[in-house]
């Protein structure tokens, strides 16, 4: 089970020790772990999530209303999912048991549910049970809670930094509610910073520099925040110094990388930033998420691989040069490596950006998938059949067609290319941007020879 999933209300080994850092603390502070010291008691002392937990709001109305619910706490790492299931189970006088999908399985959740059974028939107490990081659990192991939550045995609390609608199974879905927990902003990771100094770090003064860079170093994350106040105020202890400025800090601290999952939800919402970034022609923004993703430790070849789909679905036609630069970049960074390579990439990125833009081709071919999905199999009319052998050729296969070649400006005017009876399709409109301006003139040229080859007809 993980520290984030421990029991605070039960009388498991880590609760004891918990307790008794408690009754240290009190006679000095700076013994016991910070993360107990700052532990909310009520809802009140929770930092953040305003937008649930203040006057009015969802989560606060169903604290107060007494009947409590199953739910998802949906966030990243760090915004108290743990700890409102703790004042949940508080709250509600409930039994608290915490399960971790990392460590627990099917054997787990059973005596999880048993001894919730037993609560409920020795003392009538509801159990509030806690997944964390429930989007681990596979498919049978979350259908494994179904039938308690139904019958009202438990009231589940899953907690996820994976989208819901892609990790947990829709049955489990539809019998919570989801919750979005946000990163906490500076202000909020200020006043926890202010709350850990008043309460546990007593004597020690930080720079304004110092506070910032702490403040910088947990990214929205309240836990690293504690976690780097509490290296801190060991180094300062070992260092036996009582003032803390912006060097060190630095000294004190590895540098963190930002926080990045790269298989996880942060990692798919940083590349949708970047590509709407390029297909929005700002070539900053784009500079932006494309070194953030490189700094939290994308796989450059992967970042590679989604500018050259950048360049034909959102440039295409517009600018074909842009996907050979894609692709000669690509090539590049395999030659090159980190960190040369990246310099490349980065060029890359900033042609995109600023390059005409035009999803023309993209469309068309989309019109025409969806088209070809719902028709049937229309046969290829005989004139464009080919005939290598005299039997085609008897039967009609290649007869009356039109050679372009031979024809005027290489053109067979009012040639039909589709299926007999299929009306002729103009999926593919190029845009009045770059190369396409030229493409569009062209084709409104062709169609008009049409035009009048048929009129002559």
């Amino acid at each position: 089970m993980s520290d984030e999933a421990s029991d605070l209300f039960g009388q498991s080994p880590a609760a004891a020790k918990a307790a008794a850092a408690g009754v240290a603390a009190e006679k000095s502070p700076e013994l016991a772990p910070l993360a107990e010291l700052l532990r909310p008691q009520t809802l009140d002392e929770v930092i953040g999530q305003q937008h649930l937990l203040g006057p009015g709001k969802p989560l606060r109305l169903a604290f107060s209303s007494g009947k409590p619910h199953s739910l998802i706490l949906w966030g990243p790492p760090g915004v108290g999912k743990t700890t409102l299931a703790r004042l949940m189970a508080k709250s509600f006088e409930a039994d608290f048991i915490a399960l971790s999908a990392v460590f627990s399985g099917v054997k787990d959740i059973r005596e999880a549910l048993v001894a919730a059974e037993t609560a409920r028939a020795r003392s009538g107490r509801r159990t509030i049970l806690f997944v964390d990081e429930v989007h681990r659990f596979n498919k049978g192991q979350q259908d494994a809670f179904l039938p308690y939550v139904e019958a009202g045995l438990i009231t589940f609390v899953g907690a996820t930094t994976e989208n819901p609608s892609f990790e947990v199974n829709s049955a489990l879905l539809s019998r919570a509610a989801v919750y979005v927990l946000n990163p906490l902003s500076e202000d909020e990771l200020g006043e926890l910073f202010s709350r850990a100094c008043r309460l546990a770090l007593p004597g020690l003064v930080f720079a304004e520099e110092a506070r910032s860079r702490l403040i910088g170093f947990a990214d929205g994350d309240a836990r690293r925040l504690i976690n780097v106040l509490e290296q801190t105020r060991t180094a300062a202890q070992t260092a036996a110094i009582n003032k803390i400025d912006g060097a060190f800090v630095d000294n004190t601290l590895a540098q963190s990388l930002r926080r990045f999952d790269k298989g996880g939800e942060a990692f798919y919402d940083q590349i949708s930033a970047l590509h709407k970034s390029v297909r929005g022609s700002n070539p900053d923004a784009a500079l932006y998420w494309f070194c953030r993703m490189l700094d939290g430790g994308a796989d450059p070849r992967y970042l590679a691989r989604r500018l050259v789909r950048m360049a034909w679905e959102d440039i295409g036609l517009a600018d074909p040069r842009a996907a050979q630069l894609a692709l000669a970049a690509a090539e590049t960074y395999e030659r090159l490596g980190s960190p040369e390579g990246e310099l490349a990439l980065a060029e890359v990125v900033i042609y995109l950006a600023m390059a005409a833009k035009s999803n023309a081709a993209y469309v068309a071919y989309n019109a025409a998938r969806a088209f070809i999905g719902k028709d049937g199999s229309r046969p290829v009319p005989l004139h464009l059949r080919n005939a290598p052998t005299r039997l085609m050729k008897d039967l009609g296969y290649g007869k009356d067609y039109r050679y372009a070649h031979d024809e005027a400006d290489a053109y067979a005017a009012g040639e039909n290319y589709f299926p007999e009876g299929m009306p002729p399709s103009e999926w593919y409109r190029p845009s009045d941007r770059g190369l396409e301006i030229r493409i569009g003139e062209k084709l409104v040229q062709l169609r008009e020879l049409d035009r009048q080859a048929r009129h002559k007809d």
